[in-house]
């Protein structure tokens, strides 16, 4: 399990939690990427933590469950 964030043109537009669940619930495909200097930037799948709503501004986490570098599930 890793920490990822939301693409940079998702981080303005999901400011909150609520508002990233009910995207995802409503079928819009939401991107994330690891930001890790360990790694390549891609998302793994399966479960995963997300900070957002940016990399340095952290006011909330989520439980998320990927694929593909999409947002499955928000928790």
């Amino acid at each position: 399990m890793k920490t990822l964030y939301l693409e940079p043109r998702f981080q303005r537009k999901f400011r909150t939690k609520k508002a990233l669940k009910e995207a995802v619930k409503a079928g819009e495909k939401v991107y994330v990427y690891d930001e890790s200097i360990y790694g390549d930037g891609s998302a793994p799948d399966g479960p995963n933590t997300l900070c957002g709503p940016e990399p340095y501004v952290r006011k909330w986490y989520a439980q998320i469950t990927t694929k593909d570098g999409v947002i499955l599930t928000v928790k």
